[in-house]
């Protein structure tokens, strides 16, 4: 039977119940009895913590409704019911944002062709609008929400979730981004980059069970969102994975847009290998050029796509060495090259890194695609709203 939607927002102080839900949340039921035992507490401590996270509709009575007499049901396990998520990507020219289930069931969607560089104002309002939207629409209302997540097309300071110098982004630089949607919904917004969201919608689509993995998003620009230990890795400042300001040894003299010379993206990146095939003389603009013409059968674009993996390759052999990840997902609008620039990438990696650091490595393409970003940016607020934290802030 499908969970209840909570009608009660009251639990009595029950510090610790957070203990109790954190061993609920696989969805695995289990009884008073067995959560004693796991947790080492006594039997009337745990239930009262299970009644206080009951009162607030995180866990439910499982297999039916609760009892209307004699002895309530014995087995209880966590109701996705109740509470709902927020989660957007929003990218350079279009905004992804969907409505959620805490278990990650998407209950609504809504896609918009929206250019980012329309600022922060217009950007932020569509989506507060978006937001509301889908609640009416999956029948939920603005208490149930319990968080929004969002992935952004540059560098974010994750702690404040303010967009740090965004070189795409025009009059966003340092906005205070939670502030603003939350004149639409006074609940915790969480903000990142779109690289990191897209590696945790990777992992939670196909790969739930990694705890080391990168994703690398080769697109106009080349970025790695690092998941280590089954801890996302954003750096000092935010700026963790940036490879596509790495030097490789092919770059030479080439001028990169961020002022350097011979940067991975200079040369792998979309627009240049969108210039390098139309310096000679195919029609090739963008990245979706450059993909046509690897799917028309282009012996040379090919050449340059594979060339491009093996460029890319240089840099991630260092990473194998250097984080150890037992799987690399590659995604990105050029990943739908295909198994060129996939083998380009294997090639040099599996060459140049240390045998023991690639011995049960997989390089896979992206299962999420264009969707990762959402799931993504789903799975941090749901992170978030499930902490102990909130739980132990919620039990209060």
């Amino acid at each position: 039977m499908k969970p209840t939607v909570p009608t009660s927002s009251a639990a009595a102080p029950v510090p610790g119940a957070s203990d109790i839900f954190q061993l609920l949340r696989d969805g695995r039921p289990r009884t008073r009895s067995e959560l004693a035992q796991l947790t080492g507490l006594a039997r009337s401590t745990v239930a009262s913590r299970v009644e206080a996270l009951r009162k607030l509709g995180y866990i439910a009575p499982f297999g039916g409704a609760a009892s209307t007499g004699g002895r309530p049901p014995s087995l209880f396990a966590l109701n996705p019911a109740a509470r709902v998520v927020a989660g957007a990507d929003l990218g350079a020219t279009h905004a992804l944002v969907s409505l959620s289930d805490l278990a990650g069931e998407v209950l609504a969607e809504e896609r918009e062709a929206l250019n980012i560089a329309d600022g922060p104002g217009k950007v932020l309002d569509w989506l507060g609008s978006a937001i509301s939207r889908l609640l009416a629409e999956a029948g939920r209302t603005a208490e149930d929400l319990g968080a929004i997540g969002i992935g952004l097309p540059g560098p974010v300071e994750h702690d404040t979730g303010r967009p740090i110098n965004p070189p795409i982004m025009p009059g966003w630089d340092r906005v205070d981004v939670p502030a603003a949607v939350q004149q639409h919904f006074n609940v915790p917004v969480l903000v990142d980059n779109d690289v990191n969201i897209m590696a945790l919608g990777e992992q939670a689509t196909a790969w739930p069970g990694v705890r080391d993995l990168m994703f690398i998003k080769v697109a106009t620009g080349i970025g790695a969102g690092i998941i280590s230990s089954g801890q996302l890795q954003r750096g000092a400042q935010g700026t963790a994975g940036d490879l596509g300001h790495v030097r490789v040894p092919r770059g030479g003299e080439v001028l990169c847009r961020c002022g350097n010379t011979g940067c991975l993206e200079a040369l792998a990146g979309g627009p240049a290998l969108a210039a390098l095939l139309a310096a000679e003389g195919r029609e090739a603009a963008t990245s979706g050029d450059v993909i046509d013409l690897v799917r028309s059968g282009d012996l040379r674009a090919i050449h340059v796509v594979r060339q491009a993996g093996r460029d890319i390759g240089d840099v991630l052999a260092t990473c194998v060495n250097l984080v150890n990840p037992s799987v690399i997902v590659i995604g990105g609008s050029l990943a739908q090259a295909g198994e060129h620039l996939l083998a380009g990438i294997r090639e040099v990696v599996y060459q140049r890194s240390l045998p023991l650091a690639t011995e049960h490595l997989r390089i896979a393409p992206s299962v999420a695609g264009q969707r990762a970003g959402v799931l993504g940016a789903a799975s941090l607020a749901i992170s978030h709203v499930l902490s102990p934290e909130a739980i132990e802030a919620a039990t209060r």
